[in-house]
C-alpha cells in the first residue's frame, strides 16, 4: 500500500512516521526504541553507518564516529571520521538513507514522497544545504517544513483546533530552540510573524552542564582525562551518555546516581532534580524572551492564546512547564511522546 513518510533528523534523535489513508503512525527505527541516536561512523572500507549500529561501534572507537553533526550544517569546515573529511550534509544524508531504507524494507516499497523537517531559526544559507541532503540521500523530491509547523499540524490533528484558534509552538531540542506562532485559518494552519529561536540551545547543552557538575563534583578529573588515550575516550562517551540518560530520568524522579567508570576507577555522582534545575535555568531564560519577542511580532498578546505547545525531548522537563506557565499565564499542553510530534506532524504533511 502506498504511504507518505515523514523523518525528524534531529541532533540527538531521529525519528519517522509513515501515513497511509487510515492515518499516520510511528516508524519503528531501533532495536529497542522507535528513535535512532543520530550518530555516524564509518567502517574500513568508508561505508557509513548510522543509528544504533553506529552507536555501539561509537563505544569502542570515537575517532571514527560523529555527533551533534546537524549544528555543524553550514559550517565548511570537514568532519574527519577515521582518516576521511566528511561535510555535515553527507553525514546527514547517511542518516537519512538508513532511515528510508529501514521503512521501505518494512512496509515491503519505498515511499511516494517524503517530508524532511529542520529548525525554523535556520536562515536561507542552511536552508539550501539542507534542501542537498535528500539528493544525497538519494530521495529526490523530498519536501521541507519547519519543525513547529509539523508539530502543530500533528497537534491540530489530534486536539482537533477550530478556525481561529492561536497556538505557540515552543520546541525545544537536542540542539536548537524554536518558538513559532500559528492560526488556524480557512486555508489550514498559517504562520504569524517570524518564527524564532536560539542555534545552539538544547538537551545537547544540558548534557555538557551535568558533564560539568560531575566533573566538579569530582575534582576537575573528568576535565583531565586525555581524549586522545582510548581508555579515557571510551569513558568520556559513556559519561556523556550517563549524563543524557540521569537528565532524562529527571523528569520522573527527584534524584540519581551517575555511575562514572575513569581509568583509574568507578565512581558515582549523585544529581537532584533541583540540581538539575539550578543547571539549566540560566539557559531557559533567553526561551522565555523568544516567546514575548514571538507575540509582538504577530501582534499578538498572552491572552489571544488557545495554548503553548511544548515539543522536543527537552520540554519534558518539568521547569519548563513551569516556567512557561508563570509567565505566560496560559494552557500548557503536552505531546505524550514530544520526541516524535515533529516526525508525525511530517507524516500527516505528505501528500
Amino acid at each position: 500500500m502506498a504511504y507518505g513518510l515523514g523523518v525528524d533528523l534531529g541532533m540527538t534523535y531521529a525519528a519517522a512516521a509513515v501515513r497511509r489513508p487510515g492515518g499516520v503512525e510511528l516508524a519503528s527505527l531501533g532495536n529497542s526504541s522507535a528513535v535512532v541516536p543520530s550518530v555516524v561512523c564509518v567502517r574500513a572500507g568508508g561505508e557509513l553507518i548510522s543509528g544504533d549500529a553506529a552507536e555501539r561501534r561509537a563505544h569502542r572507537n570515537q575517532a571514527e564516529c560523529a555527533r551533534e553533526f546537524k549544528r555543524r550544517l553550514g559550517d565548511p569546515t570537514p568532519l574527519i571520521l577515521g582518516d576521511k573529511e566528511y561535510q555535515p550534509a553527507e553525514l546527514l544524508a547517511a542518516q537519512l538513507a538508513d532511515i528510508v531504507r529501514t521503512v521501505a524494507t518494512m512496509e515491503g516499497e519505498p515511499p511516494v514522497d517524503v517530508v524532511l523537517t529542520y529548525p525554523a531559526v535556520w536562515g536561507p544559507y542552511r536552508r539550501e544545504q539542507f534542501a542537498e541532503v535528500a539528493g544525497l540521500a538519494g530521495v529526490p523530491g523530498a519536501q521541507m517544513v519547519t519543525e513547529p509547523a509539523a508539530a502543530a499540524t500533528h497537534y491540530d490533528a489530534t486536539r482537533d483546533l477550530v478556525a481561529g484558534d492561536t497556538v505557540v509552538v515552543y520546541d525545544l531540542g537536542g540542539g536548537t530552540f524554536d518558538v513559532t506562532a500559528v492560526r488556524l485559518g480557512a486555508q489550514g494552519l498559517e504562520v504569524l510573524g517570524d518564527p524564532l529561536g536560539i542555534e545552539h540551545l538544547g538537551g545537547v547543552d544540558f548534557d555538557s552542564a551535568v558533564m560539568a557538575h560531575v566533573d566538579d563534583a569530582l575534582g576537575g578529573r573528568i576535565s583531565r582525562l586525555d581524549p586522545a588515550d582510548p581508555a579515557a575516550a571510551v569513558a568520556l562517551t559513556r559519561l556523556r551518555s550517563d549524563c543524557a540518560l540521569a537528565k532524562e530520568a529527571l523528569s520522573v524522579d527527584t534524584d540519581i546516581a551517575i555511575p562514572v567508570y575513569l581509568p583509574t576507577g568507578h565512581e558515582v555522582v549523585r544529581l537532584t532534580r533541583s540540581t538539575l534545575e539550578d543547571l539549566v535555568r540560566p539557559m531557559l531564560h533567553p526561551t522565555l524572551d523568544a516567546l514575548h519577542r514571538t507575540l509582538r511580532n504577530a501582534a499578538l498578546t498572552p491572552a489571544d492564546l488557545t495554548a503553548i505547545l511544548l515539543v522536543g525531548g527537552s520540554s519534558r522537563m518539568p521547569l519548563v512547564r513551569e516556567l512557561v506557565g508563570a509567565e505566560f499565564g496560559r494552557p500548557i499542553r503536552t505531546d505524550t511522546h514530544p520526541k516524535h510530534a515533529v516526525a508525525l506532524g511530517a507524516a500527516a504533511l505528505t501528500r
